[in-house]
């Protein structure tokens, strides 16, 4: 299983609309960055990633679970963007900031602080077992 970053504004998806959607999940459309759709290409269902806030927040708020394999993207035009399904699995008990982050020697390598505006990408196994830790999940 791989894991996964997801930002995205709260003012256009939070997470309290995506925990909304339940069971069904939804489709995290709207990619628009090559990179970024090359680590949707490479998800598979079962896949977990970080649901984070960017914009004024800059937090890991949630974790949500793959459980639809990318797929062409019905709202772009040009046909060259996919989408995968996301839905909801748990808060994280304590939201990891992003200061948080770059503060953490160990997570230097961090997409998210390298390339903080990347809006899809890959964590490491290890990456995403300390922010765990430092969210309160077990």
């Amino acid at each position: 299983m791989a894991t996964w970053l997801f930002k995205t504004e709260a003012e256009a998806w939070s997470w309290d609309g995506q925990k909304k959607k339940g069971a069904k999940g939804e489709p995290w459309s709207g990619v628009r960055n090559h990179q970024a759709a090359n680590a949707m290409k490479a998800m598979k269902k079962g896949d977990l990633g970080f649901f984070y806030h960017s914009g004024d927040e800059r937090r890991v708020v949630g974790i949500v679970e793959v459980i639809g394999e990318y797929r062409p993207d019905p709202t772009d035009e040009s046909g060259r963007f996919g989408l995968v399904d996301v839905k909801a699995v748990r808060d994280l008990p304590r939201p990891v900031t992003l200061a948080e982050i770059k503060a953490s020697p160990k997570l230097q390598d961090m997409v998210l602080v390298k390339n903080s505006r990347l809006s899809v990408q890959p964590v490491t196994a290890a990456q995403w077992k300390i922010v765990c830790a430092m969210g309160g999940v077990k």
